[in-house]
């Protein structure tokens, strides 16, 4: 049921052998399994968010913020899990589940309370009472590049004051990418597979180069490259920013490509679309406590 296995399609294995960290990411690899062991289960059941990635029906990739009282989010099986209130209507992913059909949906549960995450990606179907994933990877990650942060407020879900939809960004929300610490990003891979991972770095570490390009520095991680892997096979993408202390979200889609320099890596993402949701989150969390890991 826990089988581990390397998922590592051509455009992860060719940048992880253009780095030179092909035996690393191997090794990494073989955490990854299927099943949801009962540590993951109990941390899946303790978390106020999730945080997934997806296409909408346009073939667009979105990253989006669930959240809901602990146990929203609950495992149902060795290999399933069900996230209770599905995608709030104003998302841009609202109506990417049909009933019938399964959606290639990748997760990210992380707490900046313990600066803990876990990814869970596979497929996603809609349920009287919200989402029906079927796990086809686990794994966990290390804390690097986590910012902690603890939860000071928790109320209901709301409908956002405001939704604001655009195909660049405006410059309040230029000056919100720049000081951000913390980001989601979601892609896909060749066969179509998603996944939402995590960015995290001080202030300022996110670029807005014009009003529909950002930038950011990719640091060294786990040396599976699962996300600019997948960029070198497929440019789509979706970035989340969020308000940690109102709640507001930020979503950007577009494409995404990776510069390679001697001893760094760049990531640039052009803007295609926006939308932006004020003080749409019921969670307020405290100012951060940096990660020693940020450069």
């Amino acid at each position: 049921m826990d089988t581990p296995h390397a998922p590592y399609h051509p455009g992860s294995l060719a940048v992880q052998t253009r780095v030179g960290v092909r035996a690393a990411a191997e090794h990494v690899g073989r955490s990854i399994g299927r099943g949801i062991r009962p540590v993951a289960a109990a941390f899946l059941e303790l978390q106020p968010m999730l945080v997934i990635g997806a296409a909408d029906g346009g073939g667009r990739l979105w990253s989006s913020l669930l959240t809901g009282p602990p146990g929203f989010v609950r495992a149902t099986g060795p290999t399933t899990v069900a996230v209770r209130g599905g995608v709030p209507a104003h998302d841009p992913l609202a109506a990417a589940f049909p009933a019938d059909r399964r959606t290639p949906l990748g997760t990210i549960a992380l707490d900046p309370r313990t600066r803990r995450r876990m990814r869970l990606n596979g497929t996603a179907a809609p349920t009287p009472a919200g989402l029906s994933v079927q796990a086809e990877e686990v794994f966990s990650n290390c804390p690097k590049y986590l910012q902690k942060r603890e939860l000071y407020g928790a109320g209901e879900p709301t409908a956002p004051a405001a939704v604001h939809r655009g195909d660049r960004l405006t410059p309040a929300q230029r000056e919100a990418v720049r000081a951000a610490d913390t980001f989601f990003v979601a892609t896909v891979g060749p066969d179509g597979a998603a996944d939402a991972s995590h960015r995290g770095g001080n202030p300022g570490f996110v670029r807005v180069d014009s009003p529909t390009e950002v930038s950011w520095p990719d640091y060294p991680g786990n040396a599976m490259f699962l996300t600019l892997g997948n960029l070198a096979a497929d440019a789509r993408a979706g970035l989340l920013f969020v308000d940690w202390s109102t709640g507001s979200t930020l979503q950007l889609t577009g494409t995404a490509r990776t510069e390679f320099t001697p001893g760094a890596r760049t990531v640039r993402f052009t803007v295609a679309g926006t939308v932006e949701a004020r003080h749409t989150g019921p969670l307020r969390w405290s100012a951060p406590e940096y990660s020693p890991a940020n450069p």
